[in-house]
């Protein structure tokens, strides 16, 4: 729905797609868009936290406090021929002027969400880069260990993740979380499977669907557990990732990184129990809880893909509808 998307949609369309979001349209002067700030509008919030977490290190301020002193900061050298006091976001992401970011980012999978070496050649050739940029200004050996610690925090938080999860599984696969799957309106792909069954984790037909079928990792329309759970792994996991990548780590500690999990692994254990109780009290009192029909409706769910599929093509799912197995892959 356009007022869900539209953070969305301004960066991930036509945005990506022009010179003039970073080169400014009225301007075009290679010079602004060498501040960092060129990155700010699209580079920032709870899922990808890279602003904030340049910002608030060590290598953000001694940029906010400099950029205006040209013989610190001279943005009218091209940026292979930059000479910086301290790095701006194009000085390590664009080296050299080259435009493709991803090339010196560290980021292997879902923004950080899933981040630590293990190894594949892959990893080891961006790990190298990285260290060669750093190495601009530091010793090769400190570029390393502070990308070992960054695997050891994304380590430590990947156990804290796992513990939330399982604590809602469990609960879910004893009937009790509130709303269950069933009560709720159908997923975008037009079935009631678990919104945390996602790809090979936690599959199999109890947790709905059929096997390698995912579910819809919802930030609404889902128990509060679940939506716990979202927010565990895609901001407090993405903050600690980011924090430690841009040596802030306030962000990856006490802000909403690590601490942050805590306090959701809390929560999850709270409302699990919670919940527990609530069903061993019906349960003796003969009440039958009936899900409100909220759930099966909301103010905005009849946009979405699943409950337009199972209204104009009874029984079927989007699995069945795609014209050739790999296909929502690229649609």
């Amino acid at each position: 729905p356009p007022g869900d998307t539209a953070g969305c949609t301004f960066c991930h369309t036509s945005s990506e797609e022009r010179c003039s979001t970073c080169h400014q349209r009225h301007q075009f002067d290679p010079a602004v868009a060498r501040h960092s700030e060129q990155c700010k509008a699209c580079h920032w919030g709870k899922d990808h936290r890279d602003w904030e977490a340049y910002d608030i290190s060590i290598h953000g301020v001694v940029y906010q406090v400099d950029k205006w002193n040209p013989t610190e900061f001279d943005f009218s050298k091209k940026l292979a021929d930059a000479d910086y006091v301290g790095p701006t976001c194009q000085y390590c992401h664009l080296r050299g002027g080259h435009h493709n970011v991803q090339r010196l980012s560290t980021v292997y999978t879902s923004m950080g969400m899933s981040n630590a070496d293990r190894g594949a050649p892959l990893w080891k050739e961006k790990r190298d880069t990285w260290v060669s940029v750093c190495d601009d200004c530091h010793s090769p050996r400190f570029a390393r260990e502070n990308l070992q610690a960054m695997d050891e925090a994304r380590k430590d938080a990947g156990l804290k993740y796992t513990e939330t999860f399982k604590v809602a599984e469990n609960l879910m696969l004893d009937g009790m979380g509130e709303p269950m799957p069933k009560d709720l309106a159908p997923d975008w792909s037009g079935q009631h499977i678990w919104s945390l069954k996602i790809g090979a984790y936690h599959d199999g037909p109890k947790y709905g669907g059929a096997q390698g079928e995912s579910g819809e990792f919802r930030m609404s329309n889902c128990s509060d557990i679940e939506r716990i759970c979202f927010e565990s792994v895609g901001y407090w996991m993405t903050y600690i990732m980011k924090g430690m990548a841009h040596g802030s780590w306030n962000d990856a500690t006490y802000c909403d990184g690590s601490f942050g999990m805590d306090r959701w692994l809390v929560k999850a254990k709270a409302a699990s129990e919670q919940a527990r109780r609530f069903t061993a009290l019906e349960k003796k009192t003969g009440i039958n809880w009936v899900p409100s029909e909220f759930w099966r409706k909301g103010d905005y769910l009849e946009q979405l893909t699943g409950t337009r599929i199972v209204k104009e093509f009874p029984g079927k799912t989007i699995f069945d509808l795609r014209p050739e197995p790999g296909w929502l892959d690229t649609h």
